[in-house]
C-alpha cells in the first residue's frame, strides 16, 4: 500500500511538472510564432508565463510596441482562460481549434499620451484624395487640426488605463472595455464564431446583427467644454460645427443624415451618455438604413440614455463633388518702416529663425492665429498663445499656412 501511495504520488508530481512544462513551452512557441508574424508592425514583448491546472495561462509585464506609435501599450496581466487542462493543452498545440467556450482577459493595461502620438513617417505623406473624415473635432483655431493625444492631455488626462475582456460561449461573442477616465465600450454578438480564420474579415464571425454600447463616463462633457474654450466658442456651436462635418462627410459619400441622427450626434457631442445601437459588420453603412424615395419606413434600433431615439437612417442623394480650393494669392509687401516695428511678411521656410518672436499665420480658411513662435518642425509649428494667464502652444500644419508675418524692426530680408 505505501509503495502504490508512494507511486501516485510521485506520479502526480511528474504530470504536474510536466503538464506545467508543457504549456510553458508550448505558450513560449505560440507567442513566437505571434512576434514573428507582427514584426512587420511591431514588437511584441511576453513577460513571464505561468499556468494552472484549471485550464489557465498568464502573462506578466506584457507589451506591445507599434511601430507608428510613440508610446507602448503595457498590459499587467493577460490571461487565457479554456476551462480545463485538456483544453489548454489542445488549443496550445493547435490555435485553430479553440474550444466551444474560452475567456481572454487583460488588467492593468495601460499606454502613457504625449502630445504628438503617431511618429513622423505615419503623417509624413497624407492622402490628400481621402473623402472627408466622417467625424471632425477641432479643439483648435484651425477646424481642419483634429482632436489629438495633446488635447486630452492639457484636459488632466496623462494616459489612458483599463482592462480588456474577449468572451466566446456556444451561443455569443463579447468584448468589453472598460478605462478609467475615457469611458467603456460593451459589444455582444449571438451566435458570433471567433477563429484564426476570420481574423481578417469580422463580418464573417456571425451573421446576425450585433450591440454595441458606448459609455462615456462624463468624457464630452469634459472635451466638449474644454474645445469650446480653446476655439472660443459656445459649446452650442462647437457641438454644430462637429454636426455641420459630419454632414459634409455624408454629402461627399451621397448620403444625407436624418434630423434625428443629426439630434443624437449633437446631444452626444455635448452632454454624452450611453448610446446601444444594433449593427451590421458586413453592411457598408454597418447596418445603419440607407432609405429611397420609395422606402420610408427603415429606421436604426438605437437608444439614448435608455430611452429609444425613432428615425434613425440615411438617405441616397446625389453625391457632391468636393470644390478644388482657390490658389492662394502671393502676399503684398507692405512699405517698409525701419524706425517702427510692424508685421512684415515672411516665408515658411525661414520661420525658425524667429523662434521666441511674435508671430502671425493666416490659415487657407482665413483664420489668423497670433502668438510666439515656439519650436518649428517638418510638418508643422507650435505658436503660443496666452489663456488664463498662462500660455498653451498649438501646433499649426504648415501646409494650411498661406501667410506668414513676424511683428519686428527694419526691413524684411
Amino acid at each position: 500500500m505505501k509503495r502504490l501511495l508512494s507511486f501516485l504520488v510521485i506520479t502526480g508530481i511528474v504530470a504536474f511538472a510536466g503538464f506545467k512544462a508543457g504549456v510553458w513551452w508550448l505558450t513560449d512557441q505560440r507567442l513566437a510564432e505571434a512576434r514573428t508574424a507582427l514584426s512587420e508592425y511591431g514588437v511584441l514583448e511576453r513577460g513571464s508565463i505561468s499556468s494552472s491546472v484549471d485550464g489557465r495561462v498568464i502573462l506578466r509585464q506584457a507589451h506591445w510596441e507599434d511601430f507608428r506609435l510613440t508610446q507602448p501599450l503595457q498590459m499587467g496581466l493577460m490571461e487565457l482562460e479554456t476551462g480545463s487542462p485538456i483544453a489548454l493543452l489542445t488549443t496550445l498545440m493547435s490555435p485553430d481549434s479553440l474550444p466551444a467556450s474560452w475567456r481572454l482577459s487583460v488588467e492593468r493595461a495601460s499606454i502613457t499620451l504625449e502630445p504628438t502620438m503617431f511618429r513622423n513617417w505615419v503623417t509624413a505623406a497624407p492622402d490628400e484624395t481621402a473623402q472627408a473624415p466622417l467625424a471632425n473635432l477641432s479643439c483648435a483655431p484651425d477646424p481642419r487640426q483634429q482632436l489629438g493625444s495633446g488635447d486630452l492631455m492639457r484636459m488632466g488626462i496623462p494616459d489612458i488605463r483599463g482592462d480588456m475582456l474577449l468572451e466566446q460561449t456556444p451561443d455569443a461573442l463579447r468584448f468589453e472595455l472598460n478605462t478609467r477616465e475615457t469611458g467603456s465600450l460593451e459589444l455582444v454578438w449571438p451566435d458570433a464564431r471567433l477563429t484564426l480564420g476570420n481574423l481578417a474579415d469580422p463580418a464573417s464571425m456571425g451573421a446576425g446583427p450585433l450591440q454595441l454600447t458606448v459609455r462615456d463616463a462624463g468624457l464630452m462633457r469634459r472635451l466638449s467644454a474644454y474645445c469650446a474654450r480653446e476655439t472660443g466658442l459656445e459649446v452650442s456651436d462647437w457641438a454644430g460645427r462637429g454636426v455641420a462635418a459630419l454632414e459634409k462627410g455624408l454629402q461627399a459619400r451621397g448620403l444625407e443624415a436624418s434630423p434625428q441622427l443629426l439630434a443624437l450626434y449633437r446631444q452626444w457631442l455635448t452632454e454624452g451618455g450611453e448610446v446601444t445601437m444594433m449593427l451590421a459588420p458586413g453592411s457598408e453603412t454597418f447596418g445603419l438604413p440607407v432609405r429611397t424615395d420609395s422606402e420610408n419606413s427603415a429606421s436604426l434600433r438605437v437608444s439614448y440614455n435608455g430611452a429609444t431615439v425613432p428615425d434613425v437612417y440615411l438617405t441616397e442623394m446625389q453625391r457632391v463633388e468636393p470644390a478644388l480650393p482657390a490658389q492662394a494669392m502671393e502676399p503684398v509687401v507692405p512699405p517698409e518702416d525701419p524706425d517702427s516695428e510692424q508685421w512684415y511678411p515672411d516665408s515658411v521656410e525661414s520661420a525658425n529663425i524667429w523662434l521666441g518672436r511674435r508671430v502671425r499665420v493666416t490659415l487657407s480658411n482665413e483664420n489668423q492665429v497670433e502668438g510666439r513662435l515656439v519650436s518649428v518642425g517638418e510638418r508643422d509649428m507650435e505658436i503660443a498663445r496666452t489663456v488664463a494667464g498662462g500660455e498653451v502652444a498649438y501646433p499649426i500644419l504648415i501646409r494650411a499656412i498661406t501667410q506668414f508675418e513676424v511683428w519686428r524692426r527694419g526691413r524684411p530680408e
